[in-house]
């Protein structure tokens, strides 16, 4: 079968998947007051499907060993598509919430089932222009998703974020059964369910997902709500691994960390995700809280990055299989801290082409990491086992953007606070600084007729540069844990496969 048709037959459902991850989230004020509810019940909507997404990624792999790769696939992609449909036609909050759940669980597993479809379609050869089709659609997915689903909301309503899956679902149902076939050792077998892994990955996976997506809302460890879920998640998640280790057919495979170079690839994935995630997260805040953008030139400022790295993504497709892929990897890395670090320079006073270029740069960053990462990552292992390693990536990922998300928004908010209180300490008479800046505001103050800057003015000052200053903070602290991993780029091997093209 010819390997671009099964290439677009694998990324047009997974394309909208992960578009489905972010499409929500501006669309998230208008479904609250269509179903009359509350923000934070509205914002369940999102953390529903990210719950049921995490749970089903990791059991991709068992799930085709039971059913048959492309039952599941086909299965899954119908799944996806019944339950847009049900979300757009949801005629409560409850309703809606518990369709999204379903949609996670058709959705979460196009990832890594496309990915491991992909990566066995093309020559070993090639694969690096097998991961670069994948690449485009996972980095571009969650920038489109935000301008999607605001002009469908703006020009139409907020049912239709759901409604367009609905075509493109049923022509990949017919494509995929058409088109795709598998090969012996992905077909449906009889085996025991590992019943203790599926409860057990169910209940950790989901309660560290909930963690992540409310912890900050709910005041973290304030809250008893988080408390009880992270310690559920810890012990569950720990049993988990035991469990899995001595399993006869385990929900997950964890043998497969073995493998140094697949460890490695986890552990820079999980950071990389971080740093874009994070970012991508920060711009638009940035640029709407602290330079007043409206959200179409917030929405333009992510834009060109997802323009970058399409552009790059195929030239290093071809590129990786000409020169050390791991040379690459370090300059990407190096890269990426590079354009957050540039970030953390940001002022109050920048214009828009200083906001843009840094996310141009992280843009083509990751394009340079996405292919060479992926390559080295699972390479070296034979095909029967890039099920089970594809879905264990693509979680690692995942885990590593909801990190970053958590991470970035929880600093910016007590990042805040301390700056301000701190600031707030040097406002008096007595202080140098104040002093100076009386004195260099004095003549204006004459030229507009007034006796001395309001206490008003000073503090609303006192806020923006304190919220800037947490901007900062937030971004070099992604620079740093980006440049943190590139010892661990050595310690992957540049390798050919361990079984014959197929």
């Amino acid at each position: 079968m010819n390997k671009w048709i099964i290439a677009i037959t694998v990324m047009f459902p997974t394309f909208i998947e992960i578009v489905d991850t972010s499409v929500v989230n501006v669309s998230l004020d208008h479904i609250r007051g269509s179903l009359s509810a509350g923000l934070d019940e509205a914002t369940w909507t999102i953390t529903s499907y990210l719950v049921s997404n995490a749970i089903i990624i990791p059991m991709t792999a068992w799930f085709s060993r039971l059913l048959g790769r492309k039952l599941y696939l086909i299965i899954s992609i119908a799944l996806f598509t019944a339950s847009s449909l049900l979300c757009g036609l949801a005629w409560s909050l409850s309703s809606l919430i518990f369709f999204r759940v379903l949609q996670g669980v058709g959705g979460g597993a196009l990832q890594p089932l496309s990915q491991a479809i992909l990566l066995e379609s093309f020559p070993r050869g090639q694969m690096g222009m097998a991961t670069a089709i994948y690449g485009m659609g996972v980095t571009s997915g969650p920038i489109i998703g935000p301008l999607l689903g605001g002009w469908i909301t703006d020009n139409w309503s907020w049912h239709w974020i759901f409604f367009i899956n609905v075509p493109i679902g049923i022509l990949s149902i017919i494509m995929a059964f058409l088109f795709i076939s598998d090969p012996p050792y992905a077909r449906g077998q009889r085996m025991k369910i590992d019943t203790w892994g599926l409860a057990l990955l169910v209940i950790g996976l989901g309660s560290l997902q909930i963690v992540l997506d409310k912890g900050q809302r709910e005041d973290w460890f304030a809250s008893d709500f988080i408390i009880w879920l992270a310690v559920v998640s810890v012990v569950s998640l720990i049993l988990l691994v035991i469990v899995e280790l001595y399993a006869e057919n385990a929900v997950v495979d964890l043998r497969v960390f073995r493998d140094s170079s697949f460890s490695s690839g986890n552990v820079i994935v999980f950071f990389a995700f971080i740093n874009l995630f994070g970012s991508i997260v920060l711009l638009p805040l940035f640029a709407q809280k602290m330079m007043g953008y409206t959200a179409t030139l917030a929405g333009l400022v992510l834009g060109p990055g997802g323009i970058a790295t399409m552009i790059t993504m195929p030239i290093v497709g071809r590129l990786v299989t000409r020169v050390n892929p791991r040379g690459i990897l370090a300059l990407s890395t190096v890269v990426l801290s590079a354009a957050t670090f540039l970030m953390s320079r940001f002022n109050l006073m920048v214009d828009f082409t200083t906001i843009l270029w840094p996310r141009v740069v992280l843009g083509i960053g990751m394009g340079l990491l996405f292919i060479p990462l992926t390559t080295l990552t699972l390479r070296g292992l034979p095909n029967e086992e890039l099920g089970n390693a594809t879905a264990i990536y693509n979680l690692v990922r995942n885990i590593g953007a909801s990190v970053g998300v958590a991470l970035v928004t929880t600093m910016l908010s007590r990042g805040a606070q301390v700056h301000q209180t701190y600031l707030a300490s040097h406002l008096t008479p007595f202080d140098r600084s104040y002093q100076w800046f009386m004195q260099s505001v004095s003549p204006w103050l004459k030229m507009k007729g007034l006796v001395s800057v309001s206490p008003e003015l000073l503090y609303g000052r006192l806020v923006q540069e304190a919220t800037m200053l947490s901007f900062n903070d937030a971004f070099q602290l992604l620079s740093f844990l980006m440049i943190l991993v590139l010892p661990l780029i050595f310690l992957m091997k540049r390798r050919e496969a361990n079984i014959p093209p197929q």
